[in-house]
């Protein structure tokens, strides 16, 4: 790492993140978050980057991580600004390869061209943090695209969070190529205008497809969150993973 690349501050309060999300964590995550760890360990399964390293951007403790994840990848680095999240993750069964960076990839316009130096084989996962952390520069969709082409990355994110309750008995995740918000919102919410935060990640594949699950992060809080990646070119022989 650079010598004046960004450093990550430590965080332990935050409007999406720290102790308020340590709290709800506790309360929720095998309850009301469960049907959507559910979903994201399906996509999680399903994503196979034939890569040794990983890197994993905000990924708080873990909580929406599966068992044995970590396990996958010979060598996973996290970024992460939250000191007690940095410690819990530490302590998950699967973290004995796991070590910890204080690149702030997310503060400049020039971030992840740092972190894909930085990581020049690895992997890349943005846990759940585009969309939390605005884009320094344009937005994240033409930022990852400028800066990642060469890597394997993916992402899970936030596209719209509500007040507005979601249909009932709807299926809990889809895959989508559909073009706009809107339509998308459609498969999950009644018809109307619903009043939401736009979180400014919608598609950030571009034209691949993208999969979508609801959140119930609160007791009358939903968010619609998206799974999008990309390949990346072949990896060489001795990058890919066993």
């Amino acid at each position: 790492m650079d010598s004046d690349s960004p450093l990550l501050s430590d965080h332990l309060l935050a409007p999406s993140g720290g102790l308020v999300y340590h709290l709800r964590a506790l309360r929720h995550r095998h309850g009301l978050w469960a049907p959507f760890h559910r979903a994201l360990a399906g996509w999680l399964a399903g994503w196979q980057p034939r890569r040794r390293e990983l890197v994993i951007v905000g990924p708080n403790a873990g909580y929406a991580l599966p068992a044995g994840f970590l396990l996958r990848f010979e060598r996973v680095t996290a970024l992460e600004p939250d000191p007690l999240a940095r410690r819990l993750l530490s302590r998950r069964a699967d973290a004995g390869r796991l070590a910890f960076s204080r690149l702030d990839c997310l503060a400049t316009p020039d971030g992840l061209a740092r972190l894909a130096a930085a990581h020049p084989h690895a992997a890349i996962l943005f846990s759940n943090v585009l969309g939390q952390v605005a884009a320094p520069a344009d937005d994240w969709r033409h930022l990852i695209a400028l800066h990642l082409a060469g890597h394997a990355w993916a992402s899970y994110h936030d596209v719209i969070s509500t007040t507005a309750r979601p249909k009932p008995g709807g299926e809990p995740a889809i895959i989508t190529n559909d073009q706009d918000v809107e339509t998308t919102l459609a498969r999950f919410w009644p018809g109307g205008t619903i009043e939401l935060t736009d979180h400014e990640t919608f598609r950030l594949a571009g034209d691949r497809p993208h999969r979508y699950a609801v959140w119930q992060i609160a007791r009358r809080r939903w968010h619609l969150v998206e799974w999008a990646d990309k390949p990346g070119p072949p990896p060489d022989q001795a990058q890919m993973s066993t």
